[in-house]
């Protein structure tokens, strides 16, 4: 069941776009989330995924990250995440991710990476 309060909205910004997502990342719709950073990796050289409105973010929501980041590895594009929410923080790090994704604080820092 879809919770309200997700939301998925991708924002071009010059040769950026930026995928906002918010609410709860699991099962039940990490595959449009999937979709929004495939569709964005597709069309822009630079692709940030802006996390500070989630509230919570399970496997199936990292998975989607994980493709993204490894979509734009394969076409020499730019990927980062951009505002982790605590809660996404603390998943990054306990699975030794926040090593593997580039970090940014906001969207100025992303935009430059």
């Amino acid at each position: 069941m879809n919770n309200a309060n997700n939301g998925c909205v991708s924002e071009t910004l010059g040769d950026y776009v930026l995928v906002r997502l918010r609410g709860e990342v699991d099962l039940s719709w990490s595959q449009q989330v999937r979709r929004a950073i495939l569709d964005a990796l597709g069309g822009g050289a630079k692709v940030g995924v802006e996390l500070s409105a989630v509230s919570y973010i399970d496997s199936s929501g990292i998975a989607a990250l994980v493709e993204g980041f490894q979509d734009a590895r394969s076409k020499g594009r730019q990927f980062g995440l951009v505002a982790a929410s605590a809660a996404v923080m603390s998943v990054l790090q306990l699975a030794r991710l926040d090593k593997v994704f580039p970090l940014f604080a906001d969207l100025d820092a992303a935009r430059a990476g």
